[in-house]
């Protein structure tokens, strides 16, 4: 499956986030077709060659172990990066599927306009440039600095601008069906500073951004944290409708991590 992802395509939360910051929630498997590959022609002095996996379809389009992939790959665009012990082909796989369900949400509500300008995701783009811990030890505020780290990752500028777009597009969709009536206190936002921001960054003994600056992502963190359990069962509940079938088993398990995107 590749199709660009404003068209619903399951490519690179968490993310949350959430990005997205969902918690992955696991799917028993139904009897299904042993996985579905794509080999390659065999021939008489050659084996077959598996080049890619069917691993799910979800509202008809199809998950290749490809795209899970690509999604581990550009996991790195996060504002608290995924713990390499966590960014596993199986959670991968449900921030894609999560994903996929809140693209086709937003697609048939159309009444709404979930879109973001080009200044939004350049000045969102430019703060996360200062909030990835990694980024901060090679300057990654400068042109020169944020070019290496997409180079190091294999990201190009380009997909790392529409993922973002994509991100931010989702966080308001979230924010708008979920989030009326939610408060984030400023004592709230301080707490998950010290908690989580500080300790990342005192880590990789560098100095972490400000508690002002940082606020506005955090507010994301938390306002998707206060929403999960809603979206959960929402998503859950798109499931269940058939939205989703596992084809290869073992994608049917998450570890039930806790993740701030669906994006």
């Amino acid at each position: 499956m590749k199709r660009h992802a404003q068209t619903g395509k399951l490519a690179a939360f968490a993310a949350l986030m959430v990005c997205m910051c969902t918690t992955s929630f696991a799917q028993n498997p139904q009897p299904t077709p042993p996985p579905q590959a794509l080999v390659q022609p065999k021939t008489a002095s050659e084996t077959p060659v598996v080049l890619d996996r069917v691993i799910a379809i979800v509202n008809g389009d199809v998950l290749l172990q490809s795209d899970v992939r690509e999604e581990m790959r550009v996991a790195v665009l996060q504002p608290i990066s995924v713990p390499a012990g966590q960014n596993t082909e199986v959670n991968a796989a449900q921030r894609l599927i999560r994903r996929s369900l809140i693209l086709r949400q937003m697609k048939e509500q159309k009444q709404i306009d979930y879109s973001v300008s080009d200044d939004e995701v350049k000045k969102s783009l430019a703060e996360l440039r200062t909030e990835i811990p990694i980024c901060r030890q090679i300057g990654c505020s400068t042109e020169e600095g944020w070019n290496a780290f997409l180079k190091a990752n294999g990201i190009t500028e380009q997909e790392a601008e529409d993922r973002w777009r994509q991100r931010l597009e989702i966080l308001k969709f979230i924010n708008t069906r979920f989030g009326a009536g939610i408060r984030i206190s400023r004592q709230d936002i301080q707490k998950y500073y010290q908690a989580s921001v500080v300790p990342a960054f005192e880590k990789l003994k560098e100095k972490p951004p400000t508690l002002d600056s940082t606020s506005p992502r955090i507010r994301e963190i938390l306002l998707q944290q206060q929403v999960n359990s809603l979206l959960r069962d929402w998503l859950l509940s798109l499931r269940e409708q058939g939205s989703v079938q596992i084809i290869d088993p073992a994608y049917g398990k998450s570890s039930g991590l806790d993740e701030d995107d669906g994006g």
